[in-house]
């Protein structure tokens, strides 16, 4: 028994030193969709070490490189997802108006078959959310999908700056008003969670500030105040180094959010789904407000009723850094579909509407520096496409990241999974095809009445 347990632990290795590892590849004879700077006709995409060294024509291939010939393909940037819940199961610490101590990355599975799933799709990194439970629930990772590896930290995307998830309206009202009794029951309450919080940490900030300054003093006997991780959290949002990510469906209480945002000095903020987010476009983009939303969802609960598929292209048009996300296991596995509604309800031109699932949604996590285009010097998140990405007919052949390809439909085996065990959720879950709000997953208990 022992031995056949080295042997499956042996069998493993290659796989975690590759997630590990930065890889080199070439990509040869291929139209180039850079994003940011045109799209090349047969060019060559050359990565070393996981980064992109050079775009161009006639590109030589490098001693001990890979070669892939791109004749025919399409090649773009790794799509970016800046709502998903994969690799994560129980996402909501419902236990709390406010959780902001709590955080995903501590609980990331890189078995998560979907993670796979997901690089079919073209998906090179998502961001793994908290739930939308509470008005202000935990902090969320922004991940790569290295599939293959056993340790959770490697999907981690070192230096990805910190975001954390709020909500807005039923979901937190819901939860805690109708389900516990306490606040938030109405739309109001949610309001004041966010200002009695942020209150709160301001406190807690000078009162660290007073004893920081004085502490060296001679003379000063005073002791330090009592740590706190939800106070320190929220303190580094009012310090502008969290980006709030924020559930959000209705125009009147986007617009609240922003108002609370002003008055304590908040700058960083995402709304997600943010339906309604074309009423009120103008002045989000005059906020600087970002928002990610759904290509065509709606009416799937009462306070999503009202929206557009329009919204996308609404937005854009009013200079607002706008994203395509997922928020469903199936639907990451065709992003670029979505993206391509965008040219019927908007009539938006091919880089814009690829821009919904590259570069924006890098921009929503503050990693567009990184990722999100095809530049030299960015990170090697590349998806090789057998016709344009933006046509139904278009299909991922091949996703590489950080230069080493993670998704191969020509040669990966049949079953991909880690280990035979994968739970079946996920599979129940791609023959659900109605959407429903995976934010609320593991808070249904509440409901039972």
């Amino acid at each position: 028994m022992r031995n056949l347990l080295y042997t499956f632990l042996l069998s493993l290795l290659p796989l975690v030193l590759s997630a590990q590892e930065n890889g080199d590849i070439i990509i040869k004879n291929a139209t180039v969709i850079t994003i940011t700077n045109g799209t090349l006709e047969n060019a060559d995409v050359l990565i070393r070490d996981g980064k992109i060294d050079k775009i161009g024509t006639g590109l030589k291939t490098p001693r001990d490189v890979k070669e892939v010939d791109g004749t025919g393909k399409y090649v773009m940037p790794g799509i970016i997802d800046a709502h998903s819940h994969i690799a994560l199961d129980a996402i909501n610490e419902a236990t709390n108006p406010v959780t902001a101590e709590v955080w995903t990355g501590d609980a990331l599975d890189p078995f998560d078959i979907g993670i796979y799933r997901a690089l079919a799709g073209g998906v090179t990194i998502s961001h793994a959310m908290h739930g939308s439970a509470n008005a202000i629930g935990g902090q969320c990772e922004t991940i790569k999908h290295r599939y293959g590896t056993t340790d959770p930290e490697v999907l981690k995307m070192d230096g990805a700056p910190r975001t954390i998830k709020f909500a807005l309206g039923e979901n937190p009202t819901r939860v805690h008003g109708a389900g516990n009794n306490i606040v938030p029951r109405t739309r109001m309450g949610v309001e004041s969670v966010f200002r009695k919080a942020f209150s709160e940490a301001r406190e807690y900030m000078q009162k660290w500030d007073t004893y920081n300054a004085n502490k060296d003093k001679k003379g000063f006997v005073g002791m330090a105040p009592e740590y706190d991780l939800r106070m320190e959290t929220l303190a580094d949002i009012l310090r502008g180094e969290i980006i709030i990510h924020c559930h959000s469906y209705r125009a009147d209480e986007i617009y609240m959010l922003m108002q609370v945002c002003k008055d304590f000095g908040i700058k960083r903020v995402v709304f997600q789904h943010v339906n309604e987010g074309f009423k009120v476009a103008p002045e989000l983009a005059e906020f600087g407000a970002m928002a990610s939303v759904f290509s065509d969802w709606w009416a799937y609960k009462f306070e999503v009723y009202y929206s557009t598929a329009y919204n996308a292209a609404i937005l854009t048009r009013n200079g607002v850094v706008t994203s395509i996300n997922s928020d469903s296991g199936e639907l990451i596995r065709h992003l670029y579909h979505e993206a391509a509604k965008t040219q019927k309800y908007g009539d938006l031109n091919d880089d814009e509407a690829l821009a919904l699932i590259t570069i924006n949604p890098a921009r929503q996590l503050g990693i567009d520096d990184r990722v999100g285009s095809l530049e030299e010097g960015k990170e090697g998140d590349v998806v090789v496409f057998n016709g344009h990405p933006l046509s139904i007919y278009a299909i991922p052949e091949m996703t590489i990241v950080d230069g080493i390809v993670r998704f191969d439909r020509s040669n990966d085996p049949d079953d991909m999974r880690i280990y035979p065990d994968v739970t079946e959720k996920i599979d129940v879950m791609l023959t659900d095809h109605d959407h429903q709000d995976r934010c609320m997953q593991d808070t249904e208990f509440l409901f039972n009445y």
